[in-house]
């Protein structure tokens, strides 16, 4: 994945390097174009979507982190802040550089989500709090998975990619902790 995103990252240089005199205005508009182009409809609102997912993982994280009862979750909610922090960054950097605009707050209805498992503790807050973890990344893998094929625009292509084995780490970490918190689930599920 990293050897995709340098050379994608790369690829516009080269280019620009192998034009000569009459082909540099054009391939200088192509360039620009693909740095700060606009983004299709289904990019942006992917843009728009991960980034209230990422902001709102950082809080639930945060959540977590100091709440959770179990040393497993209180870990797994700081890897989220930790990890979901610098794919906000590298996303909030993407989208001013295509021009879309992102929430720096949350919506109301993800607010919400956060005030409710806020009012939790001990084992309803691990409970819930695993949940809503276990379901939202088997939703996140989803989606990137398809926009790392599907994006129309090569440079969200590029961070769908290369945010997905992260967010498949994820899901299996909390599908993990949940199979320890709930013993007779999994052993239902393998029969």
């Amino acid at each position: 994945m990293a050897t995709l995103t340098g050379l994608l990252a790369l690829a516009p240089a080269a280019l620009a390097q192998s034009t000569s005199g009459s082909m540099s205005k054009t391939t200088t508009k192509t360039t620009s174009t693909t740095s700060t182009s606009k983004l299709s409809a289904s990019d942006s609102k992917f843009v728009k979507e991960a980034a209230v997912g990422g902001m709102e993982e950082v809080q639930l994280g945060q959540l977590a982190a100091q709440k959770a009862s179990d040393p497993d979750v209180k870990n797994f909610g700081q890897k989220m802040v930790d990890d979901h922090s610098k794919a906000n960054d590298q996303l909030k950097q993407l989208a001013a550089q295509k021009g879309v605009t992102v929430a720096s707050t949350l919506p109301a209805s993800k607010q919400k989500e956060v005030d409710q498992l806020s009012k939790l503790s001990g084992a309803a807050f691990d409970k819930k709090y695993v949940s809503m973890m276990v379901q939202d990344h088997k939703k996140d893998v989803a989606e990137f998975k398809k926009e790392s094929t599907k994006a129309k625009d090569a440079d969200v292509k590029s961070w769908a990619s290369s945010t997905l084995p992260t967010l498949q780490d994820h899901l299996k970490m909390i599908e993990d902790i949940s199979a320890k918190m709930h013993p007779t689930k999994s052993a239902k599920k393998g029969k």
